[in-house]
């Protein structure tokens, strides 16, 4: 008898066992540990101020290259002087040809002996044909100054290469010949241009002494502006038309007392090719 009555103590015992150990197993599961990684993650989000003006890649933005740092990279295509071991200078004229100051400077240069280097926008070659033709014929070298002076770096590839393109063909017809030197209107030029033209085998030509002619200066001041920079090997940039309204008789007028001090000082005046020893054609 007394087993008998332990029997229902013993099952509800068991039973009462089991659904306390089945609520223990149903509980939540507990999270893994974090890695040590994880946690090193963790605190340093938490601990490391962030960047005042934004992560790197966000700000950084490449920059485009100045003409002085064209220059430096490119020294064998993009060039501002000649050699200075040799006494001569190169006189060069830019925004060519013109019905009024380009044959007054034809003018001076002729009745000095002196040969310049103009270079010349392509419409215009094509509206003042006469005058081109005594720009050769006076044996002045004819460089590639864009066909209508357009601000360069803001053409497309193909812009570009219309500009000088379309001006070497009409130079070829004066001169029989592609010319090898460009001058880029306002001295600007891009790195992508440079490269073309290099693989074009040109060379481009700036200056390293400025007139500043085109701002409609006196003679006397466009003589200083000249004779105060000017050293062997200069490449002088003066302007042999310009653009509506602008007075370039300051440079007419300067020009034959610019020429004879050169020469007294013992300064040869050459055209580009000859500063530079770089083939016309």
């Amino acid at each position: 008898m007394k087993l008998n009555w332990l029997i229902p103590f013993l099952v509800v015992l068991s039973i009462g066992s089991g659904c306390t150990q089945r609520s223990i197993d149903q509980k939540a599961p507990q999270p893994e540990p974090r890695s040590l990684t994880e946690q090193s993650k963790i605190q340093s989000q938490s601990a490391t101020p962030d960047l005042l003006d934004g992560s790197e890649q966000k700000v950084r933005q490449p920059h485009s290259l100045s003409l002085s740092d064209l220059r430096n990279k490119y020294q064998s295509t993009f060039l501002l002087n000649g050699s200075a071991k040799k006494r001569e200078v190169a006189l060069t004229f830019d925004d060519a040809p013109d019905a009024d100051f380009t044959p007054q400077i034809l003018d001076v240069l002729k009745k000095a002996g002196v040969k310049a280097t103009f270079f010349v926008i392509g419409n215009r070659a094509e509206s003042h044909p006469d005058i081109m033709k005594r720009i050769v014929q006076d044996g002045h070298l004819i460089g590639n100054h864009s066909y209508n002076h357009a601000n360069l770096p803001k053409l497309s590839d193909a812009e570009f290469r219309y500009q000088i393109n379309k001006t070497d063909q009409l130079i070829r017809q004066f001169t029989g010949f592609t010319p090898k030197i460009v001058r880029p209107p306002y001295g600007n030029i891009s790195e992508r241009q440079i490269q073309w033209l290099a693989s074009q085998h040109k060379k481009i030509v700036n200056w390293n002494v400025d007139s500043l002619d085109w701002k409609g200066l006196k003679a006397e001041q466009v003589e200083g502006n000249i004779l105060a920079h000017v050293y062997p090997g200069s490449i002088i940039l003066q302007h042999a038309a310009g653009g509506t309204g602008e007075d370039l008789s300051g440079t007419v007028k300067a020009l034959p007392n610019i020429i004879s001090k050169l020469k007294n000082d013992g300064v040869k005046l050459v055209t580009i090719t000859e500063l530079l020893n770089i083939p016309a054609k």
